[in-house]
């Protein structure tokens, strides 16, 4: 009998425990809270050499001002910029991020946040394909070239 009433109750104490979500935990929260728009930014299929700046757009929707310490690209090719300024409550910021498109292919690269949130490592990422020049593109350039001269 005692084993039965001792099963019974850790299985409400658990039942209990798990009444509380993320959510309702990050609403009480005193700190700062991160809101991305985006936790992925998907370049698409982009040309060689094109424009490779991108933009995470955040809002700190917790109650106290938000400071990123530190923000990493994954590899040389992915360069981070974090805002310097602390990010107050209710206000949104921005982590800028270039990725370098004179490397042919597909990739999939993260950028990792460090910051005083109630989430203090955030891993964003990034992803696309850098296109080839085509033969073709290039004699057609060829061609506008000569004929201008």
């Amino acid at each position: 009998m005692k084993k039965i009433l001792a099963l019974l109750f850790i299985g409400v104490m658990s039942i209990s425990m798990n009444g509380q979500t993320e959510q309702d935990i990050k609403k009480d929260y005193t700190g700062p809270v991160f809101e991305f728009e985006n936790a992925v930014i998907d370049y698409g299929e982009i040309a060689a050499n094109s424009d490779g700046n991108r933009v995470f757009k955040f809002k700190n929707v917790g109650k106290s001002p938000l400071i990123i310490s530190n923000v990493k690209g994954s590899c040389g090719c992915t360069v981070p910029t974090k805002p310097e300024e602390p990010i107050m409550p209710g206000e949104t910021g921005e982590i800028k991020v270039k990725y370098a498109t004179n490397r042919i292919g597909p990739f999939s690269k993260t950028v990792t946040i460090t910051s005083n949130a109630y989430e203090p490592t955030v891993v964003l990422k990034i992803k696309g394909r850098v296109l080839e020049q085509q033969a073709d593109d290039l004699q057609k350039k060829k061609s506008i070239v000569s004929e201008t001269n």
